[in-house]
């Protein structure tokens, strides 16, 4: 038999059973489909966590504080004092003066921050004044200063540039805004930029003078000019009201799309870090500290230096150093364990499907015998019927998996209404055909072995 016309035999045998093919099909398309998805969410994953490091330089390492050990003191000295534990709200003796229950900054403990007049001796930060409980250490949450960037930038090696950055949510009036709105509004310092690969495109950064003098200027992200002023270049030379004081808007950032140190610039406000500290911020700034690294092979060395200065700096304090490197690593596995289960999730989909083309196979054998047997007894060979049963399990499978691909990109809208982000690739629906057709082969290969393997005689008697 020539091979055109085995493939006219095999789409005769098809359309002739066109709803027993199509039900046959259900699986490899649900598996084909899967692979669609599978294959979009894992590059989705990809491209969101590029998104979100790549204004970020490779050897970034940013660096929060917790609070201190004694915090936990602190609260029960205060719990007890609130019920009467300790007279007047206090320590008797004078040692403590009331406080409405708690320590006050000054007095006989030091401040999370207090810093001695000798500098920077070895053993670290000291209280100026002793007390009787100066042995549990500073009380209250550590701070992260402007001091402690100038001594980890002094003794820390290899370290190219460095930040003091605090951020929260403040209220913004102004432009063509009706009401008092919410942004995120951070303060950082003249070389946050770089550190962070913000580009502006309207105007300029703010300078290390606008630092110093606490001038109230700010940077707009293109988003946030877009909602306050209607467009991002009218945005340059106007003013707005931040928790009720007026910032001249000196930049514009470029559209990034991206996340920078838990921010999304396009969405933020920046301000100089002396600025935010003093009039939006004030005491419930809570500063992180964002590093460079000056060789990227060194990020945990440096990391490591780093951690020494500020334990140094306060025993008693956690700190938590983390560099752009690994959070990058953590979600891009993150991205990868997803897909593996996904992948783990299609195979078995395809695997239900291959089994339902073996037995479909398996009844068609049955009901063809005598096909077969007449077949046989014209001198068709072994290998044709074996090639006949095959490119039908084949064409079955590919049907299910141009259909399942042609679906799966019609459900990326809908997976990206959940919130995972979707990118579709062409050659996903390649691979998926390529796995349907494979399927198709594998599991009706026995069924068309079976057949194959029949007698003339024995198939033409089966009836």
């Amino acid at each position: 038999m020539r091979f055109t016309e085995l493939i006219k035999t095999v789409f005769i045998n098809i359309f002739s059973n066109k709803t027993k093919c199509a039900l046959t099909s259900l699986g490899i398309a649900a598996g084909s489909a899967t692979i669609v998805l599978v294959i979009a969410v894992g590059q989705g994953g990809k491209a969101e966590v590029a998104e979100q490091f790549k204004n970020l330089s490779a050897g970034a390492i940013e660096v929060s504080a917790g609070q201190s050990m004694d915090t936990v003191m602190e609260g029960m000295m205060s719990d007890r004092a609130g019920s009467g534990g300790f007279p007047g709200g206090g320590f008797p003796g004078g040692d403590f003066p009331s406080g409405g229950g708690g320590f006050p900054s000054g007095g006989g403990a030091s401040g999370g921050n207090s810093r001695p007049s000798g500098g920077f001796p070895g053993g670290g930060r000291q209280a100026s004044a002793m007390s009787p409980l100066s042995s549990f250490g500073s009380f209250g949450a550590v701070t992260l200063t402007e001091e402690d960037a100038a001594d980890i930038a002094a003794i820390v090696p290899d370290i190219e540039s460095i930040s003091v950055i605090c951020d929260g949510s403040a209220a913004v009036e102004g432009g063509e805004l009706e009401e008092e709105t919410s942004f995120t509004t951070a303060g950082v310092q003249a070389d946050y930029a770089d550190i962070s690969n913000l580009e502006v495109q309207y105007g300029e950064f703010f300078t290390d003078y606008d630092e110093e003098d606490s001038e109230k200027v700010c940077v707009l992200g293109y988003k946030t000019a877009q909602n306050i002023f209607g467009a991002a270049y009218l945005a340059q030379g106007e003013y707005v009201s931040i928790e009720g004081r007026n910032y001249e808007v000196i930049g514009v950032l470029a559209s990034m799309g991206t996340v920078s140190s838990g921010i999304s610039p396009d969405e933020a406000i920046y301000v100089p870090y002396s600025t935010a500290k003093k009039y939006i911020f004030g005491s419930t700034a809570k500063p992180r500290i964002t590093a460079v690294a000056a060789d990227v092979s060194k990020v945990e060395n440096v990391m490591a230096d780093i951690e020494t200065v500020l334990t140094q700096n306060y025993p008693d304090a956690a700190f938590t150093v983390t560099d752009a490197g690994s959070e990058m690593e953590a979600a891009e596995q993150s991205a990868k364990t997803l897909q593996t289960l996904l992948v783990a999730v299609a195979s078995i989909v395809f695997l239900v499907g291959g089994i339902g083309i073996m037995n479909v196979l398996f009844v068609t054998v049955k009901e063809r015998t005598s096909e077969i047997g007449l077949l046989k007894a014209l001198g068709c060979k072994r290998s044709v019927i074996l090639s006949e049963f095959l490119l039908e399990a084949a064409v079955i499978a590919v049907f299910g998996g141009l259909a399942g691909a042609v679906g799966g990109y019609a459900l990326i809208p809908a997976v990206e209404l959940t919130g995972t982000r979707a990118e579709p690739v062409f050659s996903a629906v390649i691979i998926a055909v390529a796995f349907a057709a494979a399927t198709g082969t594998v599991f009706g290969f026995y069924p068309a072995l079976k057949a194959s393997r029949l007698t003339p005689i024995e198939a033409l008697g089966s009836e």
